[in-house]
């Protein structure tokens, strides 16, 4: 399930993209215009900042803009820098360690097929998509 976090993250890369007019916009503006806490932004941005989907200048004249185009980043990307993993099961999350039960798990193919559902699904949508 998507939180409330990954969902404001990508309302706020959307209000961002169709807000571009080539300056960085306050994050009070955002939120005012969206209806969520700039307290609450604060921390998501602070997260896509450091993922490099965003650059962000403090003080006068500052706020956020997007750091490449809208049609260059996947929902994909951004939900997994709010979310972290999107696997359905801890055994699918990229580094996780093989399951000794993998080789006789009656569930893992499922759970595999669902789990490139999903990713198939998120990485086929871009930023763009949704302006």
């Amino acid at each position: 399930m998507i939180s409330t976090k990954g969902r404001y993250a990508l309302r706020l890369m959307i209000d961002i993209a169709q807000n571009d007019s080539g300056s960085y916009i306050p994050l009070k503006d955002i939120a005012e215009r969206q209806q969520i806490s700039k307290k609450y932004l604060e921390i998501i941005v602070k997260d896509l900042v450091n993922a490099k989907l965003l650059k962000g200048v403090s003080g006068k004249g500052g706020g956020y803009k997007l750091a490449k185009k809208p049609e260059e980043y996947t929902v994909a990307e951004i939900l997994e820098v709010s979310e972290g993993s999107l696997a359905v099961v801890a055994c699918l999350e990229e580094g996780a360690e093989t399951c000794p039960r993998a080789e006789i798990c009656n569930t893992l193919p499922m759970w595999t097929e669902y789990n490139k559902m999903i990713s198939d699904f998120f990485t086929s949508k871009k930023l763009s998509d949704l302006l």
